[in-house]
């Protein structure tokens, strides 16, 4: 993140077993306590995410979380789980005297978001979410299998171009291993290849260019982190969200994309039917963030938030 005159400050905390998190602190210190969580697995947090937040209304606290982005140490896998996640943001709202707090994140954001809030309710004043992953094995396998192949036929064929015709029945149980693996070319070939199939579906144009292994700069990094979670069902029971909703007594607000290919409207629907506090609000957009209406969305609904606080 680049420093700025909203900047508060910029700080490091431990938060055990090696891990150190790199934490920004912007905006009004008397401001709507926030705290974003950044997607992926194994994403990081960027300057494009402050266009969310009004800096004169909202406290917002940004952290890559462990093994991305400035925490150290980067890509460690070791005690890299989602409850280790949970209790990290714990810990840094507790450093900031955060007693209750708003949670806002997208994609993997929005199950960490989740699974923090069953686990401490009466610390999440709110959530805003989008684009609503929350980590159940039939929306893992509805990205992994192709599902989405309907409408996106040529990035699936991409995919399966870079795997070898013997595993085309199932080519990410071919590349997760490869993934994980010990040979580092060989996850660096197929890192690439999950990469490009994600990174070609999460906007509606064809402006996607592929990525390739060869090239020097290629940070396979996030994607391991990303199968590390997915591999491991994202370290929680199956449908631990749906089986825990009734703990979710807070506002709740999912604003999902109506053309969504890597996270499919029906999540977002069907939590709304179930969350006690639900507020489904849907948009045209896929799944980025940053598209014009679900940002306006999700600003509108955040200082709306700041204002009856």
């Amino acid at each position: 993140m680049t420093p700025d005159s909203y900047t508060n400050k910029e700080f490091f905390i431990e938060v055990g077993n090696g891990h150190q998190l790199y934490v920004y602190d912007w905006g009004n210190p008397k401001g709507l306590p926030i705290i974003f969580l950044h997607g992926g697995p194994g994403g990081q947090i960027r300057d494009g995410y402050k266009w969310n937040f009004d800096p004169k209304r909202h406290h917002v606290i940004f952290f890559d979380q462990r093994g991305c982005g400035k925490s150290l140490p980067y890509g460690s896998l070791e005690h890299n789980t989602t409850p280790e996640l949970v209790e990290d943001i714990t810990k840094i709202a507790d450093h900031l005297r955060f007693k209750e707090f708003v949670l806002v994140g997208g994609s993997w954001g929005a199950c960490l978001a989740l699974a923090y809030g069953v686990k401490y309710p009466k610390r999440v004043k709110a959530m805003v979410l989008r684009g609503i992953f929350t980590g159940a094995q039939k929306e893992i396998d509805y990205f992994d299998k192709g599902e989405f192949a309907a409408f996106f036929p040529e990035v699936w064929q991409r995919y399966l171009d870079a795997t070898p015709k013997s595993h085309h029945h199932s080519p990410t149980t071919y590349h997760y291993e490869r993934i994980l693996g010990k040979d580092e070319q060989a996850a660096r070939q197929s890192s690439c290849a999950y990469e490009n199939l994600e990174g070609g579906l999460v906007a509606l144009d064809d402006r996607f260019a592929p990525q390739s292994p060869e090239d020097p700069t290629y940070d396979p990094s996030g994607i391991r982190m990303e199968v590390h979670y997915l591999a491991n069902s994202c370290f929680l029971p199956d449908n631990y969200v749906f089986d825990n909703v009734r703990k979710l007594t807070m506002p709740i607000w999912l604003v999902q994309g109506r053309y969504d290919m890597v996270c499919p409207p029906v999540t977002a629907y069907t939590l709304d039917q179930k969350l006690p506090n639900g507020h489904l609000v849907w948009t045209i957009g896929g799944h980025k963030g940053s598209e014009r209406e679900t940002q306006s969305v999700v600003s509108t609904i955040l200082v709306t938030l700041a204002e009856k606080s």
